[in-house]
This record gives C-alpha cells, sequence and structure tokens, in this order.
C-alpha cells in the first residue's frame, strides 16, 4: 500500500505544475485526499481535498482560482492544478488520506505519501 507524490519542478512566477498522486494498493474512491504542503522547519498547511463524494475543500480561501484538485479513477491517480504560481507556493507538497463524509482537520490525515518539491523562482 502506496503513495506517491511527483510531478513538482521549478517553474517561473504566473506559471502552471500538475502535481500527481497515484495510489498503489488501494483505490481512491473510498477515502478523501488531501493536498498539504511543508517548508523545511515548518509547520504543514492543510492546501486542498477531495472528498468520496467529488466534492471540494480549499482550507485557504487565497487558492480558489489557483488551484484545482482532481481524481481519475481509470488510472487511480489524483491530480493538483497549480496556476499562477506564485514564489510563496515554494515548498514541498504531499498527499495524504483521510476517511469520513468529509474533508478533515490536518491532524485527521492519516497515510501519507512521499512529497514532491515545488520550486517558483524567476
Amino acid at each position: 500500500v502506496q503513495l506517491q507524490a511527483f510531478g513538482g519542478g521549478l517553474v517561473p512566477p504566473g506559471g502552471s505544475l500538475r502535481l500527481s498522486c497515484a495510489a498503489s494498493g488501494f483505490t481512491f474512491d473510498k477515502f478523501n485526499i488531501g493536498w498539504i504542503r511543508q517548508a523545511p522547519g515548518k509547520a504543514r498547511e492543510a492546501r486542498l481535498c477531495f472528498t468520496s463524494n467529488f466534492s471540494t475543500t480549499y482550507y485557504r480561501d487565497s487558492l480558489k482560482g489557483r488551484f484545482t484538485i482532481s481524481l481519475e479513477n481509470a488510472n487511480n491517480t489524483v491530480y493538483l492544478q497549480m496556476n499562477n504560481l506564485k514564489p510563496e507556493d515554494t515548498t514541498d507538497y504531499y498527499c495524504a488520506t483521510a476517511t469520513g463524509p468529509f474533508c478533515p482537520a490536518l491532524r485527521d490525515f492519516t497515510f501519507w505519501g512521499q512529497g514532491t518539491q515545488v520550486t517558483v523562482s524567476s
């Protein structure tokens, strides 16, 4: 059972990236999936979450209009589309799962994958 985030990289301000979160050994359809970021030496911050009943929760209103989350069942992958990236978006991004009918608080994401690094810089 494994989660793996990938797709990070270096992008200029205003650019876009799509991160992927692939699951092996289980399917996403019964879980809530969250994208969380963590900069070195700083606390984790939840960004978005996609529930098993296809609704999206934004943990920061400032992400609305820039970030979207989606699930592709065919390849059991969750995506985080990030547009109009800003230098403050630079950090490591992780995907994680949680159970329950709603997107939870950060502490309730119980299964984590390895992260992928995003750097927004000119």
